[in-house]
């Protein structure tokens, strides 16, 4: 929005044209995000105490839990509103990109809505049946996948780092391989966020890693030199990303041990979709599995743990997710926590030294 207000004006007053940069509009998105959150989040905690919605805890949790019943929950609809505005006021809003990975986000978080509006209005701490969420998970991201494979001019091509020459024509198959990707890793930060600050940090490390790569994929010169595939507009996803990993900072300052709110799944499954869209639209779908390391884990932990419960009767872990096993072994909350995040840090980092390794 600001871009057509004020960019048209530089013939006039020069230093308007700072407003065509992407990376101008970038930082204007992160710290309108930060502000945002960090003015708005008290009166928002405020908000949720005084219509008494409060995290419900689940029976078979670790007792350490416990003293978190009640905290303020669906705090994660603060993150979706500096997601939301930051970007409609900072970015290209004639990029059809922007606009698929924005709307995919908010719906996810309609999602995550009502499985907290069941757990807190309810009381039922298990939120929506699996199958219910599933079916409009999937739904959501199929919608999205086809208007990736139709609008988004993004080829259907599927990039291996590490190979240079190694590639996967999907055809048809790149809908339901996004479908998976968005509903994957939408599920996977949900696992993950089971702690005070868990799942910030490496949403935070992974939209880091992203924004950077999204930009370097848009821009036509960068894309050639470091040999990967280039996305026309994907650049533009560097102001939504920039909001999300703002977002998340700012939410950070309340999140953080002791928590004084929760995101819920009203954040959690809009900011794993957003990263999973944004890693479709720009070909990086396997570097999303290296740099999101962290919720890969987690994931995989619960699917070990079922898997192994009902073929031998024997549990792999003390608990599913692995961050309760951590915890169940114990392990202090903080520890666990900090260094998942130095893990999701190594993890980035790595990411971004394949640009280098083709």
């Amino acid at each position: 929005m600001l871009l057509y207000l004020f960019y048209p004006l530089y013939t006039k007053i020069a230093v308007f044209n700072v407003f065509k940069y992407i990376t101008f509009r970038t930082f204007g998105a992160a710290i309108t995000s930060v502000l945002l959150c960090m003015l708005i989040g008290p009166a928002f905690i405020k908000f949720l105490q005084k219509k008494q919605i409060g995290q419900s805890i689940r029976d078979d949790g670790p007792r350490s839990h416990y003293t978190k019943q009640g905290t303020p929950t669906m705090g994660g609809g603060l993150i979706l509103l500096a997601v939301l505005l930051p970007t409609l006021l900072w970015a290209d809003l004639t990029n059809k990109k922007v606009w698929i990975a924005l709307i995919t986000t908010l719906l996810f978080g309609l999602v995550g809505y009502f499985d907290d509006y069941r757990k807190v209005v309810l009381k039922n701490s298990k939120g929506l049946r699996v199958k219910q969420k599933l079916f409009f998970q999937i739904l959501i991201a199929l919608v999205a996948s086809l208007a990736i494979f139709y609008f988004g001019e993004v080829s259907h091509v599927l990039k291996f780092p590490f190979f240079k020459g190694m590639a996967l024509d999907l055809g048809w198959f790149f809908v339901p391989f996004s479908i998976v990707v968005i509903v994957g890793c939408s599920n996977a930060v949900n696992l993950t966020d089971g702690l005070d600050g868990l799942a910030v940090g490496p949403v935070m490390t992974t939209s880091a890693t992203f924004l950077l790569l999204a930009y370097c994929a848009g821009h036509q010169k960068i894309a050639t030199y470091l040999q990967i595939p280039f996305v026309s507009g994907a650049g533009e996803l560097s102001v939504f990303l920039a909001s999300v990993w703002a977002s998340c900072l700012g939410f950070l300052w309340f999140n953080t041990y002791p928590a004084q709110v929760f995101m819920g799944d009203v954040g959690s499954l809009p900011l794993g979709a957003a990263l999973g869209v944004v890693a479709v639209i720009t070909k990086n779908e396997i570097l999303l599995v290296i740099c999101g390391g962290i919720f890969v884990a987690e994931a995989l932990s619960v699917i070990a743990q079922v898997i192994s419960f009902k073929l031998t009767g024997r549990r792999v872990l003390k608990m599913a997710p692995i961050h309760h096993h951590f915890e169940l072994k114990g392990w202090p909350e903080q520890k666990i926590v900090i260094r998942f995040w130095i893990i999701s840090i190594l993890l980035a980092l790595f990411t971004l030294s394949t640009l280098k390794l083709r």
